[in-house]
C-alpha cells in the first residue's frame, strides 16, 4: 500500500471513528441521582417533590410555568376565566398517550375529579378542593367551575399532570402507580425498587423527540457516594451536593457546581395536639430559642441557606418580609423552661428524613445536641424516607417533633397556608384556641378568593403574623439548591426544584 493510499485509510478511520463517537453520545443515559427513591410513579397520588421529578417525565401538565413564573401551553393551547367561576381550556388536539390512544377531555376531568375522589384519598385533593365541577364540552374543550372566584387556578393547572382514563381504568390504580403511560417526551421502561427507574424518550411526543433519548434516575442514599459517582463520570446529574463537597466537584474535570435559589424550606413541626409541653407556647418559643439556625447554616450548609421567619419562601407571593426570627438565646429559653414549670427539663422524640433534604440527617442531630443544652433530651428517629413520606400523608409519624421540608411549587402563599393553617386540611396541626384558629381561617378563605393581588397580599400578611405570634413550629432556613453536573450535558436548575429532562441536550 502506497503512502497515500494509507494516509487516505488513517483519515477514513479517524471519520469513522468519529462518527461513532458521535453516534455514541447521541444514544447515551443520562443519569439523575437523587437521595431517595420515588414512592410511587403516579402523579395525582403523591405530593413529593422526588417522585415528582421522575413521573414529571411521563406526564404533561396542561399549563407550563417557565423559569420566568409565566404560565406557557403544555397540554392546554389557552385558559380563560370567562366568568368569576368558569375557566375555559381549549386543549391541544394530536396528542398521543405512550399506548398511542389519543389525549381528550375526557382524560382532564377524570384525573381532576380522581384527585378529589374521597375514597382515593389523594394527598393533592385539597390542592382542587376549590373546583366544583368539570365539565367535557367537546373533546378538545372543558369548563372548569370553581365553588368561588379562585385566582391561583391557572397555577394549580400547571402542577395537574394528566392520566390516561382508559388505561387506569383497565389496570387500576395499584398496577398503574408501578407501571405508568402519560403523554409525556419518556416512556416507562422498567423500575428497579430502591435502585433505578429508566425511561426512554418518546418519539411521538407531540413537541418532538427528546435529545435525550435514555434516561436513569438512580438511588444513592449517601451524599459522599453521589459526589464520587459524579468525579467518576458515572452519573450526569445529583441533587443535593453537601456543600463541604462543591469545590471537588468544581475542581474534578468531570463536572460542575450549579446553585439555584430554592423554594424549599425547612422546619421542625410540633405536634401541639399531643398535650404536654409542647401545648405551652413558653416551650415552644423556648426551643427555637435553643436552636442556632445561624450556625447550622454557617458551619453544615456551607452559607448555603437563609434564616426562616415564616413557613413561606421569599420567592413566594405572600411573603411578609415583617417578620423577624424567634432569634438564639439559650438563657432565655431556660428560663422560660423554668416558667412553664419544666426547668428540670422532660423528654420529647423527633423524626427526620436521611438523604431526602442537604444534611438533613446531620442538621437533626445539631438540633437534638442543642436542645439537650437547655435540659431538653430528644430520641432521634431516622425512618426510611419512603416509610416516613406515608407516615406524613396519613399523619401517623409517631414522634413529637418532625424535620420536614416543603417546596412551594405555586409560588403562592396558597399553595403552603391554606394546607397547613386552614382547619381540616390534610396538613392542619395549627391546633390553638378556637376563636384565634377561626381568625385565621376567615383570612385564609378571603384571601383564596380576592381576584386583587394587593388586598391578597396584606390578608396573607395578616395571617402570618398571626401564625407567628402562636409558635406551631420550630423555624430553620431556606435552603440553596446544590446540583453536580456533568460537563457532557447541557441543564440548569428551577427554583421550583423540578427536574425537567425534555430541557436538556448533550454537549
Amino acid at each position: 500500500m502506497s503512502k497515500l493510499s494509507r494516509m487516505i485509510a488513517c483519515l477514513l478511520m479517524a471519520a469513522l471513528l468519529l462518527v461513532g463517537c458521535g453516534d455514541n453520545q447521541q444514544d447515551a443515559t443520562l443519569v439523575v441521582a437523587q437521595g431517595v427513591d420515588a414512592t410511587m410513579l403516579d402523579p395525582g397520588m403523591h405530593s413529593e417533590t422526588t417522585t415528582a421529578n421522575v413521573e414529571r417525565q411521563i406526564f404533561d401538565p396542561l399549563l407550563e410555568r417557565g423559569t420566568d413564573q409565566e404560565y406557557k401551553p403544555a397540554l392546554a393551547t389557552s385558559w380563560e376565566s370567562i366568568s368569576p367561576t368558569t375557566w375555559e381550556i381549549e386543549l391541544r388536539e394530536g396528542v398521543q398517550f405512550h399506548d398511542g390512544e389519543e389525549f381528550t377531555a375526557e382524560d382532564v376531568q377524570y384525573t381532576i375529579e380522581r384527585i378529589l375522589d374521597p375514597s382515593k384519598n389523594s394527598p393533592q385533593a385539597s390542592n382542587y378542593s376549590a373546583i366544583a365541577s368539570v365539565e367535557v364540552v367537546d373533546d378538545y374543550t372543558v369548563l372548569i367551575h370553581t365553588k368561588e372566584p379562585y385566582p391561583v387556578l391557572p397555577a394549580r393547572l400547571a402542577n395537574l399532570r394528566i392520566v390516561p382514563k382508559h388505561y387506569v381504568e383497565q389496570v387500576g390504580d395499584e398496577r398503574f402507580q408501578l407501571e405508568p403511560i402519560g403523554t409525556g417526551p419518556y416512556k416507562f421502561v422498567q423500575w428497579d425498587k430502591d435502585e433505578q427507574v429508566v425511561l426512554e424518550a418518546n418519539p411521538n411526543f407531540w413537541r418532538g423527540e427528546p435529545a435525550i433519548k435514555r434516561v436513569i434516575f438512580k438511588v444513592i442514599p449517601e451524599d459522599a457516594s453521589r459526589v464520587m459517582a459524579l468525579q467518576a463520570g458515572q452519573i450526569d446529574i445529583a441533587v443535593n451536593i453537601p456543600p463541604h463537597q462543591v469545590e471537588a466537584v468544581n475542581n474534578s474535570g468531570k463536572a460542575e457546581m450549579a446553585e439555584v435559589p430554592s423554594s424549599r424550606f425547612l422546619l421542625i413541626q410540633f405536634m401541639m395536639d399531643k398535650g404536654g409541653p409542647l401545648a405551652d407556647k413558653r416551650v415552644r418559643l423556648a426551643l427555637n430559642l435553643a436552636v442556632d439556625v445561624e450556625s447550622i447554616i454557617d458551619n453544615l450548609l456551607g452559607g448555603y441557606g437563609t434564616p426562616m421567619t415564616q413557613n413561606l419562601a421569599n420567592l413566594d407571593f405572600g411573603y411578609n418580609p415583617n417578620l423577624k426570627p424567634y432569634g438564639y438565646d439559650p438563657e432565655r429559653a431556660k428560663a422560660l423552661l423554668q416558667e412553664a414549670g419544666y426547668g428540670d427539663g422532660f423528654k420529647l422524640t423527633m423524626a427526620a428524613p436521611t438523604g431526602r433534604y442537604m444534611m438533613d440527617k446531620e442538621v437533626a442531630e445539631a438540633i437534638q445536641n442543642q436542645l439537650e443544652a437547655i435540659g431538653v433530651q430528644v430520641e432521634l428517629k431516622l425512618p426510611e424516607w419512603g416509610v416516613y413520606a406515608d407516615q406524613i400523608m396519613r399523619r401517623k409519624v409517631d414522634a413529637d417533633l418532625w424535620l420536614i421540608g416543603w417546596g412551594n411549587s405555586l409560588f403562592d402563599a396558597e399553595g403552603t397556608l391554606y394546607a397547613w393553617f386552614h382547619t381540616g386540611q390534610r396538613f392542619f396541626y395549627y391546633h390553638v384556641a378556637a376563636e384565634r384558629g377561626q381568625a385565621v381561617d376567615a383570612l385564609l378563605d378571603k384571601a383564596r378568593t380576592n381576584m386583587d393581588p394587593q388586598q391578597r397580599e396584606q390578608q396573607y400578611h395578616q395571617a402570618l403574623v398571626m401564625i407567628h405570634e402562636d409558635i406551631p413550629w420550630l423555624l430553620l432556613h431556606q435552603q440553596k439548591d446544590l446540583y453536580g453536573v456533568s460537563k457532557r450535558v447541557n441543564w440548569s436548575p428551577r427554583s421550583d426544584e423540578a427536574i425537567i429532562l425534555y430541557d436538556a441536550d448533550w454537549r
